[in-house]
């Protein structure tokens, strides 16, 4: 888990600044209103997090760390396995109604930040809630059902979300123990099943998937790294290269925000343009920004 800490003034500035999401949308809230409901200016609110995308993405963390607190790490000796299962399935389908407006508003405006902390999150969190199915279904049907533990918790994986969309819009109409208790239901008909066949995910198949996720999430930021390495090395070989040499630094800086300005990235690049050792490099930081050539 990426664990991010949170001072009580920035879990402050976190909720009031869902509840306005909620309410006005993300694109509609300005710093200055969350500044203002949180008590504090403007200015000290950068103090915390240097835009609304650092601060919608330390939400996601924050959601994070309380799915892994109240439903991950959830204990009680007082259940059985599949009652403690159940428990926390409808925790899980409990807190996903608690939060639904917000979850709405950041699926109607695509708010998520694109850029490697969100991915890495979002791959974090998936690793581990298809960890704390594995581990649900351990504890119900025994150490017999490792080689299906993969089958089962991408299965359940994909009934969860299904629901979870039906939940967001008319969850009045299905009581949540009941759905927790149908869905083990079903998931018991399937190991049933599972038990005279091959499993589709054994562990070598998912440890092949699982690896090649996390490389291509890491993919992008080596290979930009490997490309200013390189133009670094150029430099050494011409001569009036300080002016470069700054180009490159801003170039360098701008690409590691949390959302780059494509303005500043084609301004710096096009300092490049027309010096032919840098035309691959150009190219190439142009292709994974998805920009237009740059002219001088």
């Amino acid at each position: 888990m990426i664990l991010i800490k949170v001072n009580e003034k920035e879990k402050v500035i976190i909720e009031e600044a869902i509840k306005l999401f909620a309410k006005k949308g993300f694109s509609s809230t300005s710093i200055q209103e969350i500044a203002n409901n949180s008590g504090i200016s403007k200015g000290a609110f950068y103090l915390h997090f240097k835009s609304k995308d650092a601060l919608l993405l330390a939400i996601f963390h924050y959601y994070h760390q309380s799915f892994k607190k109240e439903i991950f790490e959830f204990k009680n000796d007082t259940y059985n396995p599949r009652e403690k299962f159940t428990h926390q399935l409808k925790i899980l389908f409990q807190k996903l109604l608690d939060h639904k407006e917000f979850l709405i508003m950041i699926t109607k405006e695509q708010a998520v930040p694109k850029n490697d902390s969100t991915k890495k999150l979002i791959y974090t969190m998936r690793l581990e809630t298809l960890q704390f199915y594995r581990n649900g279904f351990t504890s119900i049907y025994g150490l017999e059902s490792k080689p299906y533990l993969w089958d089962l918790s991408v299965l359940m994986d994909g009934l969860i979300q299904s629901f979870n969309r039906i939940l967001l819009f008319d969850f009045e109409q299905i009581d949540l123990n009941e759905l927790a208790e149908y869905l083990l239901k079903r998931m018991d008909s399937i190991y049933k099943d599972l038990l005279d066949e091959q499993p589709l995910f054994s562990e070598s198949v998912m440890d092949k998937i699982l690896f090649k996720t996390k490389s291509f999430l890491s993919k992008e930021t080596e290979q930009i790294h490997q490309i200013f390495t390189e133009m670094r090395m150029q430099l050494d070989n011409i001569e009036d290269k300080e002016n470069l040499e700054i180009s490159l630094d801003v170039l360098e800086a701008e690409v590691s925000r949390e959302k780059p300005r494509t303005a500043v990235i084609q301004g710096m690049l096009s300092n490049f343009s027309g010096v032919q050792q840098f035309d691959k490099h150009i190219h190439q930081i142009l292709t994974i920004f998805q920009l237009p050539k740059v002219e001088k």
